[in-house]
């Protein structure tokens, strides 16, 4: 599935203020959808797409943009990644003893207490660039302007929205960026104008607006910044993206002795999940055999 103006770019002019609004449309649905996730679970999955989407959609190169959270909440991981095409994927893993019927309501109630990871993977032959804080806000949005504000001391406005309408689910995210210039005092005190006053905008936007599929992203961002003199940029897609493959896995099973692979056999065959799309593949103990022989 592939949603063709899913990222709409667009800057202030005469102002230091560019943004990305993103909308999944059906695209949520397709990707929450094949997890059997309770409602809370799959609400923070959303915004999480939706981060990663309109943060990949910055990058200058080919690579991935990925966000990781590991707490001490039902939800022990959360990790969601886009590609600088708009190829996203998921995962989430409860713990064991959470209670899926009774889950907290709000993203502090269901990570806890952990970390927050921000990884761009530029490829095999470079280096990854890591960015790691702790947990701090009431919801998503706050932990990620947390983390820009602390390991990056970039300005960043995020508003994340995610639930299930009547049309399925559907996700999206609003972020504005602040970019550094150059200039005296009074320069920096109208810039500062300007950042705040784009925020304020940007503030109220609302879920109502985010997921009306009569309005067009490039008229949702007039109707919020045309005031300020708004030019929206070229639309860019997102798609599902899932980069597994059954060579892929079975290089991974080529890692495991012969015994270990005999105790995994359950009616003639291996069988792997992949944690992402939630794709099963199996391998039948001869195809193993000749692979780690």
């Amino acid at each position: 599935m592939v949603v063709a103006g899913g990222i709409v770019p667009f800057h202030l002019a005469r102002s230091p203020v560019r943004g990305r609004l993103i909308r999944l449309g059906a695209l949520a649905d397709a990707l929450l959808s094949r997890h059997d996730n309770p409602k809370p679970v799959s609400e923070i999955a959303g915004q999480s797409l939706a981060l990663v989407a309109g943060m990949a959609s910055a990058l200058k190169f080919q690579g991935s943009f990925s966000l990781q959270i590991k707490g001490d909440g039902p939800v022990s991981t959360l990790l969601a990644d886009s590609t600088d095409r708009g190829d996203l994927r998921f995962f989430a893993r409860l713990r064991e003893d959470a209670d899926r019927d009774a889950l907290p309501e709000g993203a502090k109630a269901i990570l806890g207490e952990g970390y927050l990871a921000f990884t761009v993977d530029q490829g095999p032959d470079m280096e990854r660039h890591q960015g790691v804080v702790d947990l701090a806000g009431d919801n998503l949005s706050d932990m990620a302007m947390h983390y820009f504000r602390t390991s990056e001391q970039h300005d960043c406005w995020i508003k994340l929205f995610c639930a299930h309408t009547d049309n399925g689910w559907r996700a999206g995210a609003l972020i504005l960026e602040r970019i550094a210039a150059e200039g005296g005092i009074d320069v920096l005190e109208q810039e500062d104008d300007a950042w705040e006053t784009a925020c304020t905008f940007a503030e109220t936007l609302g879920e109502g607006e985010m997921f009306d599929e009569d309005l067009t992203s490039e008229d949702l961002i007039a109707r919020l910044f045309g005031t300020l003199d708004v030019f929206s940029g070229t639309p860019r897609a997102l798609a599902y993206g899932c980069r597994c493959s059954r060579a892929r896995l079975a290089s991974v099973l080529e890692r495991f002795s012969e015994d270990d692979l005999d105790h995994m056999v359950e009616n003639g065959a291996v069988t792997m999940n992949c944690e992402f799309c939630n794709t099963g593949f199996s391998f039948t103990r001869d195809e193993l055999g000749e692979r780690t022989t």
